[in-house]
């Protein structure tokens, strides 16, 4: 729960965190704007039976969140929770390869093999520098590759 417009800079923490929030909206002034369906807000003073009916469905929605899966559809876009974002052909192929394993790590040869088809990469670094790219492109929508050290990377939900 957080305290608005009091507690504003708190707020941009928890969005950023992708945290669930409970906004109590002081005085007479206008609601904010919920940017996404972790987010509510409530005007106090308020009864106890409707402040846990909106913690509730922040709960529910929560944990809904956290059981998405991402998808990248035949026009090489990756979407997840209500967002999308247009991949390249490369990254659009690396990003499959590791939302079809989410949550678990994907070797470098298997990445090397789903993004050129011949399994070959066009340079030494170059599967390193399409990751590094990918993992800018989709660092807004909640989710981020980490490298696990001599055995691949795993795309998950960043927390």
């Amino acid at each position: 729960m957080v305290r608005w417009p009091a507690e504003a800079e708190r707020l941009d923490h928890l969005r950023a965190a992708g945290r669930a929030r409970l906004l109590l909206v002081e005085g007479d002034g206008p609601p904010p704007i919920a940017v996404d369906r972790l987010e509510d807000w409530i005007r106090l003073p308020a009864p106890d039976l409707d402040l846990r009916a909106r913690v509730d469905r922040l709960a529910r929605a929560a944990v809904e969140a956290a059981l998405e899966q991402p998808l990248v559809d035949d026009d090489g876009l990756l979407r997840y929770s209500q967002q999308w974002v247009s991949l390249p052909p490369v990254e659009a192929r690396l990003a499959a390869a590791l939302v079809d394993r989410f949550g678990s790590v994907v070797s470098r040869d298997a990445l090397t093999r789903a993004a050129w088809s011949d399994g070959q990469a066009p340079g030494r670094n170059a599967l390193d520098v399409h990751m590094s790219r990918l993992r800018r492109r989709i660092e807004s929508m909640g989710l981020l590759i980490t490298t696990v050290r001599s055995r691949g990377y795993l795309l998950a939900v960043a927390h």
